[in-house]
């Protein structure tokens, strides 16, 4: 059965007649100068003395990739000269390309009011073995649709000009005695092939449109709008799915041609392209829809493989093949069958406004059910491809992307739904417009209509200040949260507090806790990547106490703590000493930075928090202290409360000093492990003082627990399997790092001691007393158990 989507597709490509992607002109040379500066006057038709005298005033000409300018003739081998020295001379010139401009813009297919314009680009002169290999020509101007190549009558072989759009290709040779005209799309792959005798020179120009009135709609338009009301007034059906969906939000038909932004414009549509979206906008409005450009990403998963080779003989697969082998560029590894389509990705990632004017970047992936062409991607050149060999358990696959462009149709009543999806700033501007000028309910409605599809696109974090005011002058508290909550915590800064300040004040405390909650929700809790953020916290506690919103500042400041308190938590509790140290390095910039932003009351509770951490915790806060010293002053250090820290801490690095080094006979190893029976054996010979070596007899999954027990807590255990009888003995040896852990330790405990007590005339605040030098315990010598 054809869906709604489908008959449009259809109607639209049997519309009217297609223009071409290219055409040929051919003219004599009757009347028509050329002067090149450094040459003089060329004749035509050339001969081989002038054409050497035209290279010698000319330069290997460049070709562009990407952003780059390049030269490298193995890509493209041709003499260029530039466009200020040369000079069209004779009275022929202009009724020729005037009348070639005529023929060019009628046979290409663009509006019959559109005037073309030749700008000059180059000469280019070609050589025996000289080439161009396909490419395609950058869009050089706002108003540029393709170029004209003008070939200059000589006797030579080879050099045609190949262009290729939409799987067809036309091939065009000069001619040796008139003017050879050819005229392209910019977006049309083209190549000149190696000249094998003689010369060829060529004249090329930029072909500039400029828009008069709108395409002609010619076509079926009542057909057209009925297949739009039944396509937006059907359950959507996806490809892969036999239940419904609800009706479709919106319609986008695949143009043929590549655009640029700058390009993208109702009156700049090439070829087929423009009467097709002209009929398509017209039935448009007709069905009571609004239409938009875009520009598409376009990403095709196809079952592929090698042309020649049978896609059934991937069954005999060797494991023992080199699995290398499957992968490459298909751009480089010839041609390949497609078999199935397998998935597609279609994402919008710009659009006009409904007039064809303005326009803004977005990020929607749109849906197959709401996808559809007149033309096929896979009938299209790509512009990049991957392909896949059989790896045992999938494959053999081809990736192909494509850029296309797009007429972007939706029911003017879900306009607002259907623009406000793409997560653009647009939504929460007509939102801001609406209710300025008083349309509060429509406003209400049009905010609630986002609902479905809010959270899940994630807006920006730009995007949070308009939203915050928004938020605040809706006044319609459910919504103003569903507007609020899919934003995350590191989208916060100083330049945030009057908003929030304004959607506190309007909704209340309870509101407000909950919007803050969502954004420090499981999903958005801290991550290492993520702690950069909280450098501006205090400075937005501040600014939001100003405004007299210190509860928002509580509660911003509390989420922070809870984030790096869950870190704590974890972290110096569990981990290699490696992971564990460098995790707790991270957390202690962010630490520093709830401590300056917190009240007095959060910071009491963050400092007894502290004090019921193990000693690892230090290597967090000494981190912290250190980074504070080189940049903080002594207010700063008693406001933060960093001073109490650094007090806290020399206790516990004293404490740690004073502490009795451990026997040379104690091989005692604190820890503890999980409730199961084997960890219970493994911590009763870990807590043994005098046993240093114990054989276990242990089957495969046992041995593999002890195993990850003792890499996982970086035990001073070394763990051997003696493979001899039933069950292998698992052998657990105490090593001397058991000793040499304990004595870095207290070394590097007196070390930071140290340190701490060079700040007690600097920026602490002492306490009533502080340790003299020689208070500070010296570390042991170190034992060598035997």
């Amino acid at each position: 059965m054809v869906t709604p989507r489908e008959r449009l597709a259809r109607l639209l490509g049997g519309a009217q007649a297609a223009g071409a992607f290219s055409a040929r002109l051919e003219a004599p040379v009757a009347g028509l100068g050329l002067e090149v500066a450094g040459v003089g006057p060329v004749r035509l038709p050339l001969r081989a003395p002038q054409v050497k005298r035209l290279i010698g005033v000319a330069r290997p000409a460049l070709f562009g990739r990407g952003e780059q300018t390049l030269s490298d003739t193995s890509v493209r081998d041709t003499w260029q000269i530039l466009p200020d020295q040369l000079s069209l001379a004779g009275p022929s010139w202009p009724s020729l390309l005037s009348g070639a401009l005529e023929h060019f813009r009628d046979a290409l297919g663009l509006p019959s009011a559109t005037r073309l314009r030749a700008e000059p680009h180059a000469m280019l002169v070609y050589g025996r073995g000289q080439f161009f290999l396909p490419h395609q020509d950058s869009e050089k101007d706002d108003t540029m649709v393709g170029t004209l190549v003008v070939s200059l009558p000589s006797a030579h072989t080879g050099g045609e000009l190949v262009v290729e759009h939409a799987g067809q290709k036309c091939a065009y040779r000069a001619s040796k005695t008139d003017l050879t005209l050819v005229a392209f799309y910019a977006d049309c792959r083209h190549q000149v092939t190696p000249v094998r005798s003689g010369y060829r020179v060529t004249l090329t120009f930029n072909l500039l449109a400029e828009p008069g009135t709108s395409a002609v709609v010619s076509g079926p338009l009542a057909e057209l709008t009925h297949s739009l009301g039944r396509h937006f007034g059907s359950p959507a059906k996806p490809r892969y799915s036999t239940g419904e969906l609800d009706p479709p939000n919106r319609l986008v038909y695949l143009l043929d041609h590549e655009y640029t932004q700058r390009g993208l414009s109702w009156e700049r549509l090439k070829g087929a392209d423009a009467g097709r979206a002209a009929l398509l906008r017209a039935a448009a409005e007709r069905a009571g829809c609004e239409s938009v450009l875009a520009l598409a990403e376009v990403k095709e998963t196809w079952d592929a493989c090698p042309e020649g080779e049978d896609p059934w003989d991937d069954y005999g697969y060797d494991e023992d093949d080199d699995e290398e082998e499957g992968s490459g560029d298909a751009g480089e590894g010839g041609d390949y069958v497609l078999q199935e389509l397998v998935d597609d990705e279609i994402t919008l990632g710009w659009w006009t406004g409904p007039d064809g004017t303005g326009g803004e970047e977005i990020s929607l992936r749109v849906h197959d059910y709401e996808v559809c062409a007149s033309t096929a991607s896979a009938d299209l050149t790509p512009y990049d491809s991957q392909y896949e060999g059989y790896m045992g358990n999938y494959g053999n696959t081809l990736d192909r992307w494509y850029r296309r462009a797009a007429v972007v149709v939706w029911p003017r009543e879900r306009a607002f739904a259907a623009r406000g999806e793409a997560g653009s700033r647009w939504a929460l501007e007509e939102l801001r417009v609406g209710i300025a000028r008083g349309d509060l309910d429509r406003a209400r409605d049009q905010a609630q209509s986002l609902a479905p599809f809010w959270k899940s696109i994630r807006p920006q974090p730009e995007l949070l200040e308009p939203a915050l005011r928004v938020a605040a002058d809706l006044d319609a508290a459910e919504t103003a949260a569903m507007l609020l909550e899919p934003f995350q915590a590191g989208a916060l800064g100083p330049e945030h507090a009057g908003g929030l300040a304004a959607v506190a004040e309007r909704y209340g405390t309870g509101w407000m806790c909950r919007v803050v909650d969502a954004w420090f929700a499981s999903e958005h809790h801290l991550q290492p990547m993520r702690y950069e953020w909280t450098e501006r916290l205090p400075e937005l506690c501040a600014k939001l106490r100003a405004h007299r919103a210190s509860a928002v500042a509580r509660l911003l400041s509390a989420g922070v703590w809870a984030a790096v308190d869950s870190g704590l938590r974890l972290w110096t509790t569990t981990g290699p000493a490696e992971t564990r140290s460098a995790r707790l390095r991270q957390l202690a910039l962010p630490l520093g930075h709830v401590l300056a932003a917190a009240d007095e009351e959060l910071r009491d509770g963050i400092l007894a928090a502290l004090r019921e951490c193990g000693d690892t915790v230090l290597e967090c806060l000494m981190p912290l202290l250190r980074h504070a010293a080189e940049a903080g002053t002594s207010a700063v250090w008693g406001a933060a409360g960093l001073d109490a820290i650094a007090r806290h801490c020399a206790d516990r690095l004293r404490a740690v000093c004073e502490r009795a080094p451990r026997a040379a006979d104690d091989w005692s190893v604190a820890w503890s492990g999980c409730s199961c029976e084997l960890c219970g054996a493994l911590g009763g010979f870990l807590v043994s003082r005098s046993r240093r070596v114990l054989e276990w007899p242990l089957a495969k999954e046992g041995r593999r627990h002890v195993h990850t027990r003792i890499d996982s807590a970086e035990l001073p255990v070394l763990h051997q399997t003696r493979r001899q009888g039933r069950p292998y003995t698992l052998v657990l040896t105490k090593t001397q790092e058991l000793f040499t852990r304990e004595q870095r330790v207290r070394r590097q405990a007196a070390a930071d001691l140290t340190w701490l007590m060079s700040l007690r005339n600097g920026l602490l605040r002492p306490p009533a007393r502080w340790p003299r030098r020689a208070d500070v315990p010296r570390p042991e010598p170190v034992h060598r158990p035997r």
